[in-house]
């Protein structure tokens, strides 16, 4: 009787150990990470070597035409080309920014990553340089071409709260929405990790030309006088 009382105190024990450690995983599981440091996205975007090339209108009317289109051969999302490959050779933080669904509304809990952008940005080694705010969507039921204008507008959208709220130089702030066209993840193409927003060092910010002096007038003509 003993043993099979010490032996069922055993089991209660191991069952509520059990139950613990599964309540610990759901509550971390549950838990959203912590918003990056101001020095982290310095860190990650301070790498700069040469200005990037990119001609915006150009690219958002090309993602947009790709997108759009049906191709009868299409390798599917794991092996489509990348539409601006040069793209990954600057400098880039990676954001986790939630949205409302299907919209470009900035969830409130995102708003202190997008804070720590800002701060980021006036950073004395960041402020000589201009940015690209950089959309992305995951892989979903909806039309690429749908998600492609989805992207631009989240990514306008960050821009945008940047400016407006955070009182970031617009001059310094591009925006680009790639939607399904460029993949963070090819091999995962539905992983969240593609809705991530990306933010790159693009350029210098270019020295403003001084004004050119105003020319003297030119002194008036003494009438001709009459002989």
């Amino acid at each position: 009787m003993r043993a099979t009382l010490l032996s069922l105190s055993r089991i209660g024990l191991a069952i509520a150990l059990t139950l613990a450690a599964g309540a610990v995983r759901a509550q971390n599981a549950a838990a959203p990470a912590a918003p990056p440091t101001r020095d982290d996205i310095v860190a990650k975007l301070n790498h700069y070597e040469q200005d990037g090339e990119l001609d915006g209108p150009a690219l958002k009317q090309q993602v947009l035409e790709r997108a759009k289109t049906r191709i009868k051969n299409d390798p599917g999302p794991v092996n489509r080309p990348l539409i601006a490959p040069d793209l990954a050779k600057l400098p880039a933080f990676n954001a986790a920014i939630q949205f409302d669904s299907d919209t470009p509304i900035i969830q409130p809990a995102s708003y202190q990553t997008v804070g720590r952008i800002a701060d980021a940005l006036v950073h004395a080694s960041l402020l000589p340089y201009t940015f690209l705010i950089v959309g992305h969507v995951e892989s979903n039921t909806k039309t690429r071409e749908a998600n492609a204008i989805l992207s631009q507008r989240r990514a306008d959208a960050i821009r945008d709260v940047l400016v407006n709220t955070f009182k970031i130089s617009a001059k310094r702030l591009h925006s680009i929405g790639l939607g399904e066209e460029q993949f963070l993840d090819r091999a995962k193409p539905t992983s969240a990790v593609n809705g991530q927003m990306q933010i790159m060092t693009l350029a210098k910010v270019p020295d403003e030309q001084p004004a050119a002096p105003a020319k003297p007038a030119a002194p008036a003509k003494k009438p001709a006088k009459k002989r």
